[in-house]
């Protein structure tokens, strides 16, 4: 029970990205679901980097629920993933989703989109 109010304080979007409804074909979506619900109740919460892993993941899937634009990206890197044998594959492909979080951020930032109102 103490570790559940751990996770939740460190996870603000919980409860959004696990109700998360999504389309019964999107397989994507419901493997990153078990990836992030996997990996919140599997790591440490003693060490610092795994709590900074967390968090960044928590916000990450949050992005991606609301985001659309990112929603496609992040369906067009998955693809691209390689994962060594010596890596642990929940850890490999968590980085893998904050690392193209984070270069979407980048081109996103440096790139303005203007909407046409029709």
């Amino acid at each position: 029970m103490h570790k559940n109010k751990q996770v939740l304080r460190h996870c603000p979007n919980f409860y959004k990205i696990v109700n998360f409804e999504y389309c019964m074909d999107d397989k994507l979506s419901e493997k990153l679901l078990d990836v992030y619900q996997e990996f919140v109740f599997k790591a440490d919460l003693t060490k610092k980097s795994e709590v900074a892993k967390l968090e960044q993941l928590d916000l990450v899937l949050s992005k991606y629920i609301d985001d659309y634009i990112f929603r496609k990206e992040l369906a067009t890197e998955m693809k691209r993933i390689r994962i060594r044998k010596d890596e642990d594959i929940l850890m490999a492909i968590v980085n893998w989703i904050i690392k193209v979080f984070d270069n979407y951020e980048e081109g996103y930032t440096r790139n303005i989109y203007f909407s046409r109102w029709i």
